[in-house]
């Protein structure tokens, strides 16, 4: 039986992305996953992209990935580039769409939002119908398994961690490192079973919750001047996102 952390949306904040590490270690983990998301909103992109080229074995492209690794003339995401250096936005830019493999008998697809684009978001409240189509063979992420779909889904890009089955099928988000929107501790995901085997074999899911120092994250965000440094802290201290009305 192997063990693979996965863990998604760091967006550049260190201590979340440092105490998930810890907990990491701990549980004795060695293999670790990223799907993607390592810079936007926070202070430190640099150290976040620097962090996990050291310490994952595979990387997915997120939407802020994407982003970030294009020629933009919003100021906003320019700090943060200017941050990042040319080179690790060129390593950005390398970063595969979705992962697929067996684990204990299961065929898995990761993958940051969904099958057609790193853009396109679901939500777990989303219709029957939508939820899935996260399953679905695309373009985007060809067809390893014939005319057979994944028994398993593991995204990230909502924060908001949760698991579900449909129809027979497992979908399931990390949530976020470094910016949950669902409670205020960062969040990742353990798969547990026989790595390669093809042969039905024990097999789970673990999503996980770690504290961390949240008044340090802030304290940095506001040491490093960070554009839209308000609603960062907001939504680090209250896990409510910033595009939701007050009530």
């Amino acid at each position: 039986m192997q063990q693979i952390a996965v863990i998604s949306d760091i967006h550049g904040n260190i201590p979340a992305l440092q105490a998930v590490l810890d907990d990491i270690s701990r549980r004795g983990i060695t293999t670790l996953y990223c799907l993607g998301d390592l810079v936007g909103k926070g202070p430190n992109p640099a150290e976040s992209v620097d962090r996990i080229r050291d310490v994952c074995e595979l990387v997915i492209m997120g939407n802020w990935d994407h982003l970030m690794a294009k020629p933009n003339g919003n100021e906003d995401l320019r700090w943060h580039q200017r941050r990042l250096g040319e080179e690790r936005l060129d390593w950005l830019k390398t970063l595969p769409f979705s992962h697929d493999f067996t684990m204990s008998g299961k065929r898995i697809r990761l993958f940051h939002a969904s099958p057609v684009s790193v853009y396109t978001r679901v939500q777990p409240w989303d219709s029957l119908d939508s939820r899935l189509a996260m399953f679905n063979n695309t373009d985007r992420t060809g067809a390893p398994y014939g005319e057979s779909l994944p028994d398993v889904v593991g995204y990230g890009d909502i924060h908001n961690a949760y698991m579900q089955n449909l129809k027979g099928r497992t979908l399931f988000n990390t949530g976020s490192v470094g910016n949950p929107l669902d409670m205020a501790s960062a969040s990742y995901a353990v798969l547990e079973g026989a790595l390669g085997d093809q042969d039905a074999a024990p097999f789970s899911i673990q999503l996980l919750r770690v504290p961390y120092d949240i008044e340090l994250a802030v304290n940095m965000a506001e040491q490093a001047r960070m554009p839209q440094l308000e609603p960062y802290v907001r939504e680090l201290r209250t896990a409510r996102y910033r595009g939701l009305k007050d009530e």
